[in-house]
C-alpha cells in the first residue's frame, strides 16, 4: 500500500531533501537548524525524518567519513560465500568488527557465488591481508570461498539528489 502525502507534506518532503541532499551542517544541534529552515520545531521534524524512514524514502541517517583523509588509503569489498544457514549469525558478527565499514548479504548468481559483503579500511596492504585472515578465521569452515575486491579509486558517495527541473 503506497502513503498518499498532501501537497503541502509534498513541498515540505521536497525542502527537507534539498537542505539535506548536500549533508547535514556542522553544527552542535543540526537537527534544531534543520527545524528553523523547515519553519517546524524539532519534534516535528524528527517525527518527519522518522516517518519517511519508516516508510522506505530515508533508509538511514549516518555520517560518511573520508576514509582517506583519516589516513586509510586501502580498502576492499571482501566477498564470501557462506552457508545460508549460517548467514544471520556470522553476518551480524562480521558486520559488528570495528574494521568494517559496511557488511551485507546478497543473492548468488550464475557467475557469482558470494552472498556476504564486507567493507574494510586499512592504512597499508598488509593490514587488508590481516584484516581477510581475521575474517577467515572468524567465518571458518562455513565459507567455502572468498575473495576481495580492491578499490582503484575514490567514488564519490552521495545521497538523493534533485535535478533543478524537480526543484
Amino acid at each position: 500500500m503506497s502513503v498518499c502525502i498532501c501537497p503541502s507534506e509534498e513541498r515540505l518532503t521536497r525542502r527537507l531533501i534539498e537542505l539535506t541532499q548536500a549533508g547535514l551542517p556542522l553544527l552542535d544541534d543540526p537537527w534544531a537548524w534543520l527545524a528553523e529552515q523547515l519553519q517546524l520545531n524539532v519534534e516535528s521534524t524528527l517525527e518527519l525524518l522518522r516517518r519517511l524512514q519508516a516508510e522506505g524514502a530515508i533508509r538511514r541517517i549516518a555520517a560518511v567519513p573520508n576514509h582517506y583523509r583519516l589516513g586509510y588509503r586501502f580498502n576492499g569489498m571482501t566477498v564470501w560465500d557462506v552457508q545460508d544457514a549460517e548467514m544471520p549469525r556470522l553476518g551480524a558478527l562480521v558486520g559488528a568488527l570495528p574494521f568494517v565499514s559496511h557488511c551485507y548479504r546478497r543473492p548468488r548468481r550464475t557467475a557469482w557465488r558470494y552472498n556476504l559483503f564486507a567493507m574494510v579500511h586499512g592504512r597499508s596492504a598488509r593490514e587488508m591481508n590481516d584484516y581477510r585472515e581475521q575474517l577467515r578465521d572468524l567465518l571458518g569452515a562455513a565459507s567455502a570461498a572468498d575473495a576481495m575486491l580492491v578499490s582503484s579509486r575514490i567514488l564519490k558517495k552521495t545521497g538523493l539528489r534533485l535535478s533543478p527541473a524537480q526543484r
